[in-house]
């Protein structure tokens, strides 16, 4: 069963959240967003307070979850905000036919060449490192200083982040379980395939101009995979728009959501 939260009224919009990740991650424009749409944030199965399905070790496993999720809910065709791993699931959900209008920001699976291993490399790393630290991320995100280490690679800003949710994020980073399992198979398995369905809404792919995980020139197989869609750049965002640039993304999500 997957959890969720909703908040606001209107329109259905769907938040998908990152690798490891949970709903939280959608804070700094939640409320927001919640004013002008009803808004639906998941935690994804094995992540937060939804537990593991069978396959949730997998990109695949996760898509399908996800699709199950919003055919059960009756939510119809619905618009769909993703981050990450979440992006790559908006774009999967726009490939299918399932999702209508679709933000996906920096969206994995268009890694290539080295790439992929240094995705995998760096990202095992930070689990590790996380694992570590897991009792004093709390004191250590208090700090400008210490987001600032911690977030280097994902945030072009991370000093001015919340620093309890930050704590929240990288806590749940490195505990939870399937994440060894779905870095290896985003790292080894197949790229992300498009384009969207006939009928689909409009897509747009978002990306920061500093993002050092996905990095920028994977950008344009996105568009090349998804033809149709629209390109957004974020110019002082890292790999979470929303985190760095939240009025930004608010505008991007409206203009392409209606709200």
């Amino acid at each position: 069963m997957i959890h969720d939260i909703r908040r606001g009224s209107g329109r259905n919009l769907l938040l998908i959240h990152g690798l490891g990740a949970t709903l939280r991650s959608w804070d700094p424009i939640l409320a927001p967003l919640a004013a002008k749409r009803s808004v639906i944030a998941i935690d994804l199965p094995g992540h937060g307070q939804s537990p593991a399905e069978r396959d949730s070790g997998t990109f695949a496993g996760l898509a399908d979850s996800v699709e199950r999720y919003i055919q059960d809910q009756g939510l119809g065709r619905i618009d769909v905000v993703g981050s990450s791993l979440g992006a790559r699931i908006a774009l999967e959900l726009a490939r299918r036919g399932t999702a209508e209008s679709v933000v996906a920001l920096d969206p994995g699976g268009f890694w290539e060449g080295w790439e992929r291993p240094f995705f995998k490399a760096t990202i095992s790393a930070s689990v590790g490192l996380l694992k570590a630290l897991r009792p004093a991320l709390p004191s250590i995100c208090s700090t400008a200083v210490g987001r600032t280490a911690l977030l280097a690679q994902l945030s072009a800003r991370p000093w001015a982040l919340d620093g309890a949710m930050v704590s929240d994020e990288l806590r749940h980073f490195a505990t939870t379980p399937t994440v060894p399992s779905l870095i290896r198979d985003l790292a080894d398995g197949p790229g992300q395939k498009g384009p969207a369905a006939d009928g689909s809404g409009p897509v747009v792919i978002g990306w920061g101009r500093h993002d050092r995980l996905c990095f920028p020139q994977q950008a344009g197989r996105a568009c090349a995979a998804f033809p149709s869609a629209r390109m957004h750049w974020f110019e002082h965002s890292g790999h979470f728009p929303m985190w760095d640039e939240p009025e930004e993304a608010l505008k991007v999500i409206f203009e392409t959501t209606g709200g």
